[in-house]
């Protein structure tokens, strides 16, 4: 996989491969969601150091790690380095999951409505392709009330994931209780 620039319509955008450099921007992106939504179940932003070590295994494990960046001058602003990343990991550590990943999407906030969450869950699935994994899967967080679809269940059903469960209440954080959708594609598909 290598970083390629946006196609024509989006021009504004290059996804890559992240680098070991890249490890304090993707943990200020994460960190935001960790400590003001429940998008993640996580309750403590991982350092720096933590997400550069998941980079190199990432690498190591032949397994897609990329980030989106808007160049200077993109949309008449001053550029962005790590706009948003895209990541997958063992879906579960037991040794039967092994060809199944878990996948994980975070935009920036100052650059949602870009298009960057389909341009790297699609680099992501693509980069999966060259792989031996089968199935990714991708576990969301929405409220048992929720009327609408959260964005990312928009995003990965775009991207031909089928929700293949609910989960309700399996999580509690600021203060409510919280579902979570679980979503699945096949690798192996055929069209």
């Amino acid at each position: 996989m290598t970083g390629a620039a946006a196609p024509p319509d989006r021009p504004d955008v290059v996804v890559r491969p992240a680098e070991e450099a890249d490890a304090p921007r993707i943990a200020d992106v994460f960190g935001g969601y960790v400590l003001a939504s429940i998008a993640t179940f996580v309750e403590d932003p991982p350092s720096a150091e933590v997400w550069r070590e998941r980079i190199v295994a990432a690498r190591e494990h032949k397994l897609p790690f990329v980030v989106a960046d808007l160049p200077s001058g993109a949309s008449g602003g001053g550029g962005l380095s790590v706009a948003g990343f895209a990541a997958c990991a063992q879906f579960r550590p037991h040794a039967a999951y092994r060809y199944t990943v878990e996948d994980s999407v975070y935009i920036a906030p100052e650059a949602t409505g870009r298009g960057l969450g389909g341009r790297l869950l699609s680099a992501l699935v693509d980069g999966l392709a060259h792989t031996d994994m089968r199935q990714v899967v991708a576990v969301i967080a929405t409220l048992p009330d929720a009327r609408h679809d959260t964005p990312s269940i928009v995003l990965h059903r775009r991207l031909g994931f089928e929700v293949v469960g609910r989960m309700p209440a399996v999580g509690y954080k600021q203060g409510q209780w919280v579902d979570t959708v679980i979503m699945q594609k096949d690798l192996q598909a055929r069209p």
